[in-house]
């Protein structure tokens, strides 16, 4: 099921070339109360079989309106906390020691990798079609594209066998990041460096974990103006959801709509005004993107 935030803060399921308006169903329903948020959407399906047995059974919420004339918005805007894996593709590590001269981490454990997650603020979130904005204080802002996971549960010591019962779904993330002045060096500036306005993309959806059997065998490109410019594989993570899921439920409470963002494999490139970005993963869809600035 492909689950979508549209329009003015509606839930919606998309099928095919049509959006139906399963949030209005869900109010009837009982499972959700009039001016809910996604949040609250992803809770009570997540949580509630009766409440996701009614967004199964969209063709009965209401007269459908066609996907291509509604405004997708990133598909949950207010979710607990943005974990964002690093380094997390050996081919982005070897790209990054020559863009930015960043540190080797061939000795690392995997929890020593992991130690390096980082959070973007809810408030750098846009939806699909942008605006990416430039920001003037840098000359070099690259974009990343991932796999993303929306934790569907709460999630506190979870093994790594169990780690998936966890994820309600997944979608893609963009991390758009400065690189100058202030990645150039030996600081760890990551949150201030990712954390302008606009520079967490998400979209184009939510897809149900149901129809994501491996969501590390998962194939994806990014093309920038039309020419492709990424081409990966999510089986190339270093550290991957079952790791991701068991590390941080290790130290922290991991709340129903956390995501958690698996990191980049290399490809990443400069950022110009007027640049559009299109990235396409297996099983999830494809969304685009405008930069400005």
């Amino acid at each position: 099921m492909k689950l979508c935030h549209y329009n003015n803060n509606q839930a919606g399921v998309v099928v095919g070339d049509q959006v139906y308006p399963v949030g209005e169903a869900l109010v009837r329903a009982g499972h959700l109360r009039n001016g809910y948020t996604m949040l609250d959407v992803v809770t009570a399906l997540a949580g509630t079989p009766a409440a996701m047995s009614v967004a199964r059974s969209h063709d009965k919420a209401g007269a459908p309106v066609a996907l291509a004339s509604v405004k997708l918005l990133a598909p949950i805007l207010n979710p607990p906390n943005i974990w964002c894996a690093a380094a997390n593709y050996k081919d982005h590590q070897e790209e990054m020691k020559a863009r930015v001269q960043s540190n080797d981490r061939s000795d690392y454990t995997k929890d020593d990798l992991m130690a390096e997650f980082f959070m973007k603020p809810v408030g750098s979130m846009i939806g699909p079609g942008g605006p990416v904005v430039l920001p003037k204080v840098s000359k070099l802002v690259d974009f990343e594209c991932e796999l993303c996971a929306v934790i569907g549960r709460t999630a506190r010591n979870v093994s790594e066998e169990k780690a998936l019962d966890y994820v309600f779904g997944y979608t893609i993330l963009w991390d758009f990041s400065q690189r100058d002045p202030w990645g150039m060096g030996k600081q760890n500036t990551r949150n201030i460096r990712k954390g302008f306005d606009t520079f967490t993309g998400l979209g184009p959806w939510i897809v149900t974990a149901d129809e994501v059997p491996n969501p590390h065998d998962l194939r994806f490109q990014v093309e920038q103006n039309g020419k492709v410019v990424m081409n990966a594989w999510t089986g190339n993570m270093i550290t991957n959801l079952h790791d991701h899921i068991r590390f941080l439920s290790s130290v922290l409470t991991l709340a129903p709509g956390t995501l958690i963002s698996t990191g980049t494999p290399a490809g990443v490139s400069k950022l110009h005004h007027g640049d559009r970005l299109k990235g396409t993963m297996d099983r999830i869809g494809s969304m685009e993107v405008a930069v400005v600035g």
